[in-house]
């Protein structure tokens, strides 16, 4: 039957296109648009590096500007992220850290998507996510989101598996006056921001602000790890579990950007702290209300752009440091007081602690010498270390009780030594205009780790602009994800534990998509995908504890449709699908734990010259459990956000009242299934926000 779904959404692609066909009207390429034109369309260098209109990039791409963020009404970017067909943001047991679902690929710690903040990676070497205390990040320094769904190892190495998010944050041309915001909401949510820009001569300077607080939301879990224990008819004892109990979802962070430029160069920083950071539904998915993390993340790199070196070479350059922790601000109760039958009476306490920090230098070089071809070759280093390593703990590997919290840093009890990993890349990338209408891009990309050895990943893309209005593309992409530190070396750890034999994990996607575009009227993008995966990275249960390992071998295809429609010069309508089917090739049982359906709507409606109302809904299908979780699926959900905006003409003040999910849906995600413990730890899965309300002013002056 599946199949069978899969063959009528070939069906309705090809009508599409068949209908596209039907209205076109031949002319030129869009490559040969003036640049009156271009301005029009939305553009993005995501794709190959090139500036490029969306539909004719060499990927499946989505471009989300800040303007579409203020309209949206967000405050934070996983809101705007969940708008992204065929990307799914869920939360992990892990604080509830975001996990990025593209194409319901999808894992514990969530590695499989890289995310870039202008173009450079901040992927954590400890797991190979952003950070286990990411806590989020505010939207009003971001200039546009860029999203490629689907992989990007031949331009941007290892992570970019299942997708890639960039980040680009604001200029001083996007800054063009001061700017003091206060934001004030449900859960005790406390916000302010200020943007400054200036020149002096030919540097430019830009600066954003942004601190926000918030209790978090205080949905209750019923049922956790400890409750499991507490149960146990062969050791009855007190009850230690805090279930029924609310999850503590409390962050306080701040967001601070800078960005010097003088002509071909730039200077971008950016700092990200963070503290008093809620454990979430608990480290060990038993109730942890005592536990506080904290980080601090900075990052600055240095680029040189468009320098001409030759005839038709011109060269760019980037130089890049990023640190970051993971801090312990209070200790962190794995398990309550009274947990493992009475043994810890004072908790069962773990404390981890670690810094890392890293170095990129990337070097590219475009050739324009050949007709008819862009040739763009690149190579680069990459050195990183996690180092001060410590944890405090109250118990041995075994789970017996130590005397008391001992430090048992730079000792073999210790979750992890201390490592580092250095990676060297070249690529190689040709832009070949075939004609008026035609395009072929190849590349390729060879990686060499000092850990793991090498890895080769190829792209190929014949685009075929039949019309200025409709584009089809053929995609094929290789992509691979390299094992984080923690899968290879954890230790001592009472639930996971590494394995430093691990292989990366590799994809293969192909993928046909269709854009239709008339000028001033509607837009629709539809898209086809298959994905093959093998050496997929999952904990495998060994007894009391889980080990990583190559387990995994997994295939998927879906669909994904989106409809832009201008009703008027005053209402605009955006709609997207997306279906998703991922299953397991050894056993045939699907995958789970991502939605295999999902949909959103948006319409923005200016009622007026100062206001506007944006209203969206989303809704995200049934989620089928792993192939051993006997529960029943988890329901689908329908939430419901609705934003007025008044922006003065000539007063500088701007308001804007928010109202998030109206219907104060009951919303959860998935929980992990049964892994060391005999069923899920949190049976009825990990709640999300009610209804909330937000209430914003602003002052430009």
């Amino acid at each position: 039957m599946k199949y069978q779904s899969f063959k009528y959404v070939g069906a309705l692609f090809i009508a599409l296109s068949q209908l596209c066909h039907s209205e076109m009207n031949p002319t030129n390429s869009l490559w040969e648009l003036s640049l009156s034109d271009l301005l029009q369309v939305k553009t993005t260098r995501i794709a190959t590096g090139t500036l490029t209109p969306i539909d004719k990039a060499a990927s499946t791409v989505t471009v989300i500007t800040s303007e579409d963020i203020e309209t949206m009404g967000a405050t934070d970017i996983d809101e705007v992220l969940e708008t992204v067909p065929g990307l799914h943001v869920a939360v992990s047991d892990q604080g509830f850290t975001p996990k990025y679902n593209f194409r319901g690929i999808t894992s514990s710690y969530n590695s499989q998507a890289l995310m870039l903040i202008n173009g450079t990676a901040i992927t954590s070497l400890f797991v190979g996510n952003r950070s286990n205390v990411w806590a989020g990040m505010p939207i009003k320094s971001i200039s546009r989101i860029e999203v490629i769904r689907g992989p990007g190892s031949a331009l941007y190495g290892a992570d970019a598996f299942s997708g890639v998010i960039n980040i680009i944050t604001k200029n001083r041309e996007e800054i063009s006056q001061t700017q003091f915001g206060t934001r004030l909401g449900s859960f005790n949510h406390k916000a302010t921001w200020l943007q400054t820009s200036s020149s002096f001569g030919e540097t430019d300077i830009a600066f954003s602000l942004e601190a926000e607080k918030t209790d978090g939301w205080k949905e209750t879990i019923t049922q956790d790890a400890q409750t499991i224990i507490d149960n146990d008819p062969n050791n009855p004892t007190e009850a230690a579990s805090l279930a029924p109990g609310s999850v503590n979802a409390m962050r306080d962070t701040i967001e601070s950007r800078l960005e010097v430029s003088n002509g071909h160069y730039r200077l971008r920083m950016g700092y990200q702290g963070r503290s008093n950071i809620g454990t979430g539904p608990g480290i060990a998915q038993a109730l942890d209300d005592h536990g506080r993390f904290a980080s601090n993340r900075f990052n600055i790199d240095i680029s040189h752009s468009n320098k001409q070196i030759a005839d038709f070479w011109g060269l760019e350059s980037k130089v890049s440091y990023y640190h970051a922790t993971q801090e312990v601000e209070k200790n962190v109760h794995l398990f309550p007081k009274g947990a493992f039958y009475g043994s810890y009476p004072d908790a069962f306490v773990g404390n981890p602690e670690n810094k890392e920090h890293n170095v990129r230098l990337d070097i590219s070089s475009l050739y324009r010498g050949l007709d008819n071809h862009l040739i763009r070759l690149g190579m680069g280093y990459y050195w990183g270390e996690i180092y001060e390593v410590t944890e405090f703990k109250n118990f041995n590997p075994d789970f017996s009780p130590k005397g008391g919290l001992e430090d048992v840093s730079d000792t073999n009890e210790a979750y992890l030594p201390e490592k580092g990993r250095s990676n060297y890349h070249s690529f190689a990338q040709d832009e070949w205009q075939i004609n008026n209408t035609l395009q072929l891009i190849t590349g390729l990309r060879y990686d060499h780790y000092s850990d793991f050895g090498n890895t080769t990943n190829p792209r190929l893309a014949l685009i075929w602009a039949a019309s200025p209005e409709i584009t089809q593309k053929i995609l094929y992409g290789r992509a691979f994800r390299a094992p984080s530190i923690a899968e290879l070396h954890v230790i001592s750890n009472p639930v996971i534990l590494g394995n430093s034999k691990l292989k990366p994990e590799t994809i293969n996607t192909f993928e046909l998509a269709l854009s239709y575009h008339p000028q001033g009227r509607y837009s629709i993008n539809s898209n086809l995908y298959y994905y093959d995966i093998d050496d997929y990275i999952i904990f495998v249960a060994e007894g009391a504890t889980a080990t990583a390992q190559n387990a995994g071998k997994r295939a998927g295809y879906g669909t994904e449709l989106e409809l832009s429609l201008p009703i008027n010069d005053s209402l605009r309508l955006y709609m997207n699908y997306a279906y998703q089917y991922s299953a397991d090739k050894t056993t045939h049982e699907p995958i789970g734990e991502a939605p295999n359906h999902q949909a959103h709507i948006r319409s923005d409606w200016r009622l007026h010259a100062n206001w506007n109302l944006n209203s969206q809904a989303s809704w995200v299908g049934e989620q089928k459990r792993t192939f051993n979780d006997n529960r029943s699926s988890l329901n689908d959900y329908t939430k419901i956000d609705v934003t007025l905006k008044y922006q003065g003409i000539t007063s500088p003040i701007s308001f804007k009242f928010a109202i998030k999910n109206v219907m104060d849906a009951k919303i959860s995600e998935v929980s992990q299934g049964p892994s060391v413990l005999p069923a899920a730890a949190i049976p009825n899965d990990l709640p999300l926000a009610g209804r909330s309300m937000y209430a914003e002013l602003q002052l430009d002056y």
